[in-house]
């Protein structure tokens, strides 16, 4: 029976990856009321793609009013399924857009890393060619009743698309927009390009427009005339100076609908909400839905008058987590399956006995605890500005020190473990972010790397002082392997990333989902990014092997065997960053205040890694149990890992 466990595990995976993804596209389709599929178009910038939501009944001789959405900085179209399901299962025509640089968009070969080159367009290149289609809606003008919707970066670009239709107009008497709401976004990037809040309402054309201004935002709607101790602070749009100005009110309120001065109507909605809430939340869908019913009032034939509040989203989300959780659960059945293939069964190096190890002592707590926060007390140090580097080149000299000191009393290899995770750490502090072309990834690569300098200084000396004296030795760490055995290893690791990827791509072709949890992904991608794959390779990989031998020696041992082992698997890969993410929010929402107000980006990034580097401390534990060593399993959380993170990522230089 044991023989067919793993064809059996992988009957069940396969099961819950089509089961969920067949239900997750009813929902995504609105209860199949909506057609889904992948449009791409070429601009005077690049090559723009999207999912179109085409609701059924909508023609050239039945037009519909049509929305474009998109997502943020980093982010892709997929980002905005709960606006696009809730829009188009109502009547509207949605265009889920990936930005340029990002998701299946490309930006021109003169997008060479600038951050102005891909935003200010995109939102606007798509609303003209949506405006060309015969089946959205113009009115007897010739206007188009079209609106535009983005989060964050998405949400200046939406800004910026009625800025430029307002221009054009001067010139062709024709407004392609007639309507925009923002979501998580103010006049601070856009101000960069000429367009502040002050232009903003001198060109807004009689538009309907409003704005989602969460309470809890990290980055945006601060009041300049408080001196606030950072931007991780609760925030009041609507009476700071731009919000008045953008409403044309002297005490405006939050949800109230205003008349403007040139015809139009504005709106400032502020949900209880932080920045990245925005987009998996019942709230801020409402008030979507809510906007464009009030915007596209004169235009409702065909639209249903479905309450905002009446929402599907949600499941179409808890289906593809189902599939998602498939697809992880078929990863180590699947390699177990491979490896007993001729060649590749040379990756199977044999199980390793589990130390029996005495009580557990205070000391090695403490050290335990160390090893799981100072990654997460790095973090913010390599992402944001809440710390300077100068704390992590000291903390790489006294590793350094200790290493040397380790040597002096003929501790050979946990000396020049020491050593070289000390020197590493120190020489790292002193680097600038990794060269790569994804600007968020360049920030994770380079805490990688602080992470495996720490893993190793601080492996080298336990094993010096405290695991050698319990009989470990190279195997309970993981390393001793032959070199074919790491060839084969890594053969494995490639074929298992493939198999992966191969459901995800099928399952993208059949029912145009992906597999998610919020702003966690595995989602298709254009093979053009493939290449950026190896400037990130390196730091990636390094952290795995140092991660994967951390959890092979702490968690082989007698007294962890099962989901204990497991659990601190997790632990020692996701735990410290964990408790800063509830640390850091938790204080947030009680006071008003985070506990670091400066660490905007850091904290979001991290809503992300959180279940990354949990389900790759599982893998790293189950494969070096089933393997004997680490190799497969760094391999692979390595190439997968990082194969997921820039596809969710905006990519320059395509």
């Amino acid at each position: 029976m044991k023989k067919k466990i793993p064809q059996l595990l992988l009957i069940v995976a396969l099961v819950l990856v089509i089961v969920g993804s067949i239900a997750a596209q009813a929902f995504n389709t609105g209860l199949y009321t909506t057609s889904v599929k992948r449009i791409s178009f070429e601009t005077e910038r690049g090559e723009l793609s999207g999912l179109l939501y085409m609701p059924k009944g909508v023609s050239a001789a039945n037009p519909r009013p049509a929305v474009v959405v998109t997502h943020g900085y980093l982010n892709s179209g997929e980002m905005q399924d709960t606006n696009a399901i809730e829009l188009s299962r109502r009547g509207y025509v949605v265009l889920a857009l990936d930005m340029y640089d990002h998701g299946h968009s490309k930006g021109a070969a003169t997008n060479t890393g600038n951050f102005l080159t891909f935003w200010p367009r995109s939102l606007y290149d798509a609303a003209q060619y949506m405006y060309a289609q015969d089946y959205v809606l113009k009115d007897e003008a010739g206007n188009g009743i079209i609106g535009v919707t983005g989060h964050s970066m998405g949400g200046f670009s939406s800004s910026m698309a009625m800025w430029y239709d307002e221009q054009d107009f001067a010139t062709t008497g024709i407004r392609k927009i007639a309507a925009g709401v923002s979501m998580g976004s103010d006049f601070s990037y856009t101000a960069w390009l000429g367009l502040t809040v002050d232009g903003a309402v001198a060109a807004a054309g009689g538009r309907t427009m409003g704005k989602i201004a969460g309470q809890f935002d990290e980055f945006f709607f601060n009041n300049a005339e408080e001196n606030a101790p950072g931007t991780v602070v609760k925030k009041n749009y609507v009476g700071t100076a731009e919000g008045k100005a953008f409403l044309e009110q002297e005490a405006p309120e939050a949800g109230v609908w205003y008349e403007t001065a040139d015809g139009g109507k504005r709106i400032i909605y502020q949900p209880y909400e932080t920045h990245p809430w925005n987009h998996f939340s019942t709230t801020s869908t409402a008030y979507v839905v809510e906007f464009y019913t009030e915007a596209f009032a004169d235009y409702n034939t065909g639209i249903k008058a479905i309450p905002a509040n009446e929402q599907i989203w949600m499941w179409k989300e808890i289906f593809s987590c189902v599939a998602l959780i498939g697809l992880m659960l078929l990863v180590v059945p699947a390699i177990m399956l491979i490896v007993k293939l001729p060649f590749f069964s040379k990756a199977v190096t044999g199980k390793v006995a589990p130390l029996k190890g005495g009580k557990t002592s205070a000391v090695s707590t403490i050290i335990l605890l160390v090893a799981i926060f100072l990654p997460a007390l790095a973090f913010p140090v390599c992402v944001g500005s809440f710390l300077t580097k100068d704390w992590l080149f000291g903390l790489g000299l006294v590793f350094a020190a200790a290493g040397v000191a380790a040597l002096v009393m003929k501790k050979l290899a946990g000396g020049i473990g020491a050593i070289i995770g000390g020197a590493g750490l120190a020489l790292v502090a002193k680097l600038v972010a990794y060269a790569g072309d994804a600007p968020s990834v360049n920030d994770i690569a380079f805490w990688t790397l602080v992470c495996a300098c720490i893993a190793i200084a601080i492996l080298s000396l336990v094993f010096a002082f405290i695991k050698s004296k319990e009989g470990a030795k190279a195997e309970h760490y993981g390393l001793k392997a032959s070199p074919i055995a790491i060839v084969a290893s890594l053969a494995t690791a490639v074929v298992g990333v493939i198999a992966v990827y191969a459901v995800v791509f099928v399952i993208d072709a059949i029912f145009k989902t992906d597999f998610r949890l919020w702003v966690f992904a595995f989602k298709t991608f254009e093979f053009s990014i493939l290449p950026k794959l190896f400037y990130y390779l390196p730091t990636f990989l390094l952290y795995y092997i140092a991660s994967t031998s951390a959890i092979a020696i702490n968690t082989n041992t007698e007294k962890l065997q099962g989901w204990k082992g497991y659990a601190l698997a997790m632990i020692l890969n996701a735990g410290g960053i964990t408790v800063l993410l509830a640390f850091q929010y938790g204080i947030l929402f009680a006071t008003g205040t985070a506990v670091f107000p400066g660490m905007a980006l850091p904290g979001i990034l991290l809503v992300a890694m959180v279940p990354t580097l949990a389900i790759a401390g599982c893998f790293s534990k189950a494969l070096y149990k089933r393997t004997g060593n680490i190799w497969t399993p760094a391999f692979f959380n390595a190439l997968l890992m990082t194969l997921m993170t820039i596809a969710n990522t905006c990519i320059y230089n395509q």
